[in-house]
């Protein structure tokens, strides 16, 4: 998954000058009705002149070909330009384009790299893709305890399928103790979320245990949706 275009809510206060912001609401506006030249023409100029958010949105037009041919290589260097200043979405698609080979040889280790910046600033995705990393050993030596670290604080963000990872992961006892209960109460959330195969994995924690034990990780699954995730254990 591919972060989009952006808007630049934050980026538009700090930026010195009332017609670098009137330049970039016009992009918008001409990327939101698919005149991607227009919005190319406004946001370039922003880019050259180091506004993270229009580095990424260059980014994210040559890696899909929006106004400009489908240039991997040209998207990697606005996503590097804007990831190096910090901007967590640009660091998140650059991870993703090492990970993948597109405009680079494909590293898992750099990929790790951009996905961990990402993850730390809060980004759920590149939190899901580093517990992706850690559980294959792709990118870093292969650490289940960390994959699961990972994978819970996107499933607290409610993202389905970290929150069906981490189940199957207490399900199977991967980088934490053997827990039924906890299993079949991720695995519910993930199934209600709608991530796919979730239903079927609960439905087997499920088959190893007892009546009661069902009816406790149901209530579990109640309170931590009910919470927004922050009381799931």
């Amino acid at each position: 998954m591919m972060k989009s275009i952006r808007c630049a809510v934050v980026a538009l206060m700090i930026m010195p000058a009332i017609t670098a912001a009137q330049d970039f609401d016009v992009g918008l506006e001409a990327a939101r009705a698919g005149d991607y030249a227009t919005a190319l023409r406004e946001w370039r100029p922003l880019a050259e002149q180091g506004y993270a958010v229009a580095q990424y949105n260059l980014g994210y037009m040559y890696r899909n070909g929006q106004g400009v041919p489908q240039d991997y290589a040209e998207a990697i260097k606005w996503y590097r330009l804007a990831a190096e200043q910090g901007d967590t979405d640009a660091q998140y698609n650059l991870g993703n384009m090492y990970r993948n080979g597109q405009g680079v040889p494909q590293d898992y280790t750099e990929a790790v790299k951009w996905y961990r910046l990402a993850a730390e600033n809060g980004e759920a995705w590149a939190q899901y893709n580093l517990g992706v990393s850690y559980f294959s050993g792709q990118g870093v030596p292969q650490d289940y305890a960390e994959a699961v670290k990972w994978y819970r604080l996107a499933a607290e963000q409610g993202e389905a399928v970290a929150q069906r990872n981490v189940g199957v992961m207490y399900y199977n006892g991967q980088g934490v103790q053997q827990d039924y209960v906890i299993a079949h109460m991720w695995l519910n959330v993930a199934a209600a979320n709608g991530a796919e195969n979730a239903r079927a994995g609960r439905d087997l924690a499920a088959s190893e245990m007892t009546s009661e034990a069902i009816a406790e990780a149901q209530k579990r699954a109640r309170v931590c949706m009910e919470s927004n995730y922050r009381d799931c254990d």
